[in-house]
């Protein structure tokens, strides 16, 4: 999922029948722009950690239909229990190649049944080939919804659940909407959203190439970050006509869905994709995965309510088998 792939066009297109369909993503046509500002190289990179963001030419009918879209959903979260962990479940697609609408569909659902959390659960994904019925991931979309999620939240004792799936870069995440929105959400941008709204338990799931990178940022005492990849690693299985990543495969579409605890299932992840790509002589993804000391105060009961029978993966696999 690294940023050389962002400037290819996606595969899963829909045959010309001479009407538009408001199901299929847009393409990526036109280049990457350059986002960060200042003169020297310094200066740009500082510049890109502040996580800038840029849309052009959208239809304002568009705008305006994506801002009601996202206000109806976050109307409809339900409020927490005071006296249960309650987990709140944000999973966001930030590419509009449509493998990563699907996945973010299905992770949302998965984690939702896992965490107990049917009416806590957003899902912010683009059209994907087959339905267009979400407000879609972009960066200002992320912080707005999670601003949202700690007013409703008890952030002295529930939890977020942040699944993130995107294209990444060494500076992180890559926000990239057909032509028309781009944006980069770097660790120290997160870090200060979360640090500015209070929430501090957290399982931060990221898939994309160098993810990795979030872990020193994020990394807490009561958080739990599972990367797709290590820092200077990319990941795989971001095809435009895929149902999943080998990341979200792996974790998502199977680890997850065993009645199994959270650090069991990411080991589970790492070892079916490290065979994956042994497998196709791929160079080691290396996922990561860090669990704070004080994750165990309170995981175990959000996982206690999860369901006690495996569920069976969905969607075509990352690989074929």
């Amino acid at each position: 999922m690294a940023l050389a792939a962002m400037f290819a066009v996606p595969a899963a297109i829909a045959q010309d029948t001479g009407q538009p369909d408001a199901n299929q993503p847009p393409p990526h046509t036109q280049p990457f722009p350059n986002l960060g500002s200042g003169e020297t190289r310094d200066e740009v990179i500082a510049s890109l950690k502040l996580a800038p963001q840029l849309r052009r030419a959208m239809d304002a009918r568009d705008l305006l239909d994506q801002r009601q879209r996202l206000a109806d959903a976050l109307e409809g979260l339900a409020p927490q229990r005071p006296g249960v962990v309650d987990a709140y479940v944000v999973s966001v697609a930030l590419d509009s190649d449509p493998v990563f609408a699907r996945e973010a569909r299905e992770a949302g659902r998965v984690l939702a049944s896992r965490y107990d959390a049917n009416g806590r659960t957003l899902t912010l994904a683009g059209p994907d080939g087959m339905r267009d019925d979400r407000p879609r991931g972009s960066i200002d979309a992320l912080l707005v919804a999670l601003a949202h999620i700690a007013e409703v939240m008890d952030t002295s004792e529930d939890v977020l659940v942040l699944y993130s799936t995107s294209h990444g870069i060494k500076l992180g995440v890559t926000y990239h909407y057909g032509d028309t929105g781009y944006g980069i959400l770097t660790p120290a941008r997160l870090k200060q959203v979360f640090a500015d709204l209070g929430i501090e338990r957290r399982i931060l799931i990221i898939s994309a190439c160098f993810s990795g990178i979030f872990v020193p940022e994020l990394a807490s005492d009561h958080t739990a970050i599972l990367t797709a990849a290590a820092a200077q690693r990319t990941s795989f299985g971001c095809a435009p006509e895929n149902d999943w990543t080998f990341f979200g495969d792996a974790l998502v579409n199977r680890a997850l869905r065993q009645p199994q605890g959270l650090e069991d299932a990411a080991r589970e992840a790492s070892r079916t994709i490290a065979e994956w790509e042994t497998t196709r002589r791929l160079l080691a993804s290396l996922p990561q995965n860090a669990f704070g000391a004080k994750v165990s105060t309170w995981l175990p009961a959000l996982e206690a309510r999860g369901p006690r029978v495996a569920s069976a993966p969905v969607g075509r696999p990352a690989v074929g088998e």
